[in-house]
């Protein structure tokens, strides 16, 4: 089968000398003031309705170098700079495709903290990295193997609140490619009670990461309010605590996903999904938390980016369609289905789990979608997926 070149980042967390995490920490904070400087240029410029772009901003980096103020800038390795000018660019690439709200400026407190390196900044030789202005190489904890005979194209080295320091290479990966055909297809539908229910009958439980530790985060969380305000040595140590304790859910939550995302990849040619507003279902405050930590949109987009990369198709059914109400057996539709009503029997004398059931009819409508194409409507921006209804259908008397 040929192979589908595609770059893939390989994240691997990293543990710095005490003179590697000064430089870098230095990094970070010249990519932070070049980013912010830029953007009140550019900001300035859109007010008066005319456009800076990156070549502009390029050549105001090097003025700036020559300052007296920002002679500092000269003390770091340039690429992270320029980079980080890059990155600009394209969020106000976004924003002019209304793609993006406005770029916003980075915060010292909030931010992420990175730094991102191209080939002619970093040394990787024999699975030794080494940063520009470095001496020694990062000791990297090898996690797993990266593809054989791998050039990074680009590195990101960055450090979360916890932290943590972790090194991202972006490579080509060969050993992606289509996996063998199937006539397996499933219809998924995401929920609360349990993290997904199968057209098959299966129901995968939601682990329910968060509530696991909100105990122990509602303490740390005491603790850290507890803390004078302002920049001490305690409140800064219950910070990490804080911060620890939500990288370890979003760990665990990330982990899980990927394993069933992967399994249902690799098992069905087809993967049925429906196309829910997410942002908008947060909105409610007693459902809010539970919707968060069950990450449908996280489990979405990695369905869609592995199924790209093995040959899979993803089917996206419009968020209208009435998949609860309808009777997977003889197609007609109840009235109502409230919450919480989990099993209901139709008048053609069929016992149905709501969620089973459920996704018995989202496969129905993508696979017609899929083969004849009817109804096809994308919702948003999804690669690989596409949505199977376009509005809600009539209703079928029994």
């Amino acid at each position: 089968m040929r192979a589908v070149h595609v770059k893939r980042a390989f994240k691997y967390r990293f543990y710095p000398t005490d003179a590697q995490a000064a430089e870098l920490w230095r990094t970070f904070g010249c990519v932070r003031k070049v980013y912010n400087l830029a953007l009140a240029v550019r900001t300035e410029a859109w007010t008066r309705q005319e456009r800076v772009n990156y070549n502009q901003t390029s050549a105001m980096l090097t003025a700036w170098k020559k300052t007296e103020e920002l002679a500092y800038l000269n003390g770091v390795s340039s690429v992270p700079l320029q980079q980080a000018l890059r990155h600009l660019q394209v969020a106000f690439t976004n924003f002019y495709g209304k793609h993006a709200k406005y770029p916003r400026f980075k915060s010292r407190k909030k931010s992420r903290r990175s730094a991102e390196y191209t080939a002619s900044a970093f040394r990787f030789r024999d699975g030794r990295l080494t940063l520009a202005k470095m001496a020694e190489p990062l000791d990297i904890v090898w996690s797993r193997a990266l593809p054989v005979d791998a050039s990074p194209s680009t590195v990101t080295v960055s450090q979360d609140a916890a932290g943590r320091w972790f090194v991202s290479l972006l490579c080509q990966d060969p050993t992606l490619g289509p996996l063998p055909a199937t006539d397996a297809a499933v219809g998924i539908d995401v929920g609360l009670d349990h993290l997904v229910a199968l057209s098959t009958g299966e129901k995968i439980t939601n682990p329910r990461h968060e509530r696991r530790d909100r105990a122990r985060l509602a303490r740390a969380q005491r603790q850290l309010a507890r803390k004078a305000g302002g920049e001490g040595a305690n409140r800064a140590k219950a910070r990490r605590k804080v911060a620890g304790i939500h990288a370890r859910i979003a760990d665990r939550r990330r982990d899980h996903l990927h394993k069933l995302t992967t399994r249902l990849v690799r098992e069905n040619q087809t993967i049925v999904i429906e196309d829910l507003t997410v942002r908008n279902m947060v909105k409610n405050r007693k459902l809010a938390r539970a919707i968060s930590d069950a990450a449908w949109s996280e489990f979405r987009s990695m369905l869609e980016y592995k199924a790209a990369w093995h040959g899979r198709e993803v089917v996206v059914v419009d968020r209208f369609f009435p998949s609860s109400q309808l009777c997977s057996t003889c197609g007609s539709r109840q009235d109502k289905m409230p919450l919480h009503v989990r099993t209901w029997t139709c008048h053609c004398g069929t016992t149905h789990d709501r969620d089973v059931n459920a996704a018995k009819n989202i496969l129905a409508v993508g696979l017609t979608a899929s083969v004849c194409g009817a109804g096809v409507r994308p919702q948003r921006n999804t690669p690989g997926g596409h949505s199977a209804m376009k509005q809600k259908p009539p209703r079928r008397e029994p």
